[in-house]
Parts: C-alpha cells; sequence; structure tokens
C-alpha cells in the first residue's frame, strides 16, 4: 500500500533536481500521486475500508491544492508536471 523509500527517493531526484530537494511542489506532487495511485488499489480491492478511503481524499485534496498554487505561481512547471504525471486530461 505505501510506497517504498527507493521510488520515494527516485521521484525526488527526477521532480526534485538533486536527492536533498524534497520541498519543491512539483516533488510533493509527485510522491502524493505516487501515494494516491498506491491507495486506489487498496480501496478498490477493499471497498468496505473506510479510513482508507479518507485518507485516499485527504491525499487528493493536498495534492490540488498544491497543484492549485502551482498554478498560480508558475504556469509553465504546472504544465510540464500535470503532462509527466497524466494528470487532468
Amino acid at each position: 500500500m505505501a510506497i517504498s523509500k527507493e521510488f520515494k527517493a527516485q521521484l525526488v531526484k527526477q521532480y526534485g533536481g538533486n536527492s536533498k530537494n524534497t520541498g519543491s511542489v512539483a516533488t510533493q506532487v509527485a510522491i502524493l500521486t505516487a501515494e494516491i495511485n498506491s491507495i486506489t488499489l487498496h480501496v478498490n480491492a477493499n471497498h468496505k475500508d473506510h479510513s482508507s478511503k479518507r485518507g485516499l481524499y485527504k491525499k487528493v485534496q493536498q495534492r490540488r491544492h498544491l497543484l492549485n498554487y502551482l498554478m498560480k505561481s508558475d504556469i509553465e512547471s504546472y504544465h510540464k508536471i500535470v503532462k509527466e504525471l497524466g494528470l487532468r486530461n
């Protein structure tokens, strides 16, 4: 259900520029997207797990807020991250 440390480190390096830049908005969106995809598989298999559904909704909302911030502050990187992660068709 959770993503591995190695995969998270790979996402940080890919979207953050280096292995220490975990706070950039693009990195946070990429990590949240991986976690959302993982939890979605769990929720689809276990439809009565309401606490996981609530956690999924919270992560989706957090990603939405970060994407809105990115859209207001840097539209080019917003379009880039949305295209790379396959969000908002």
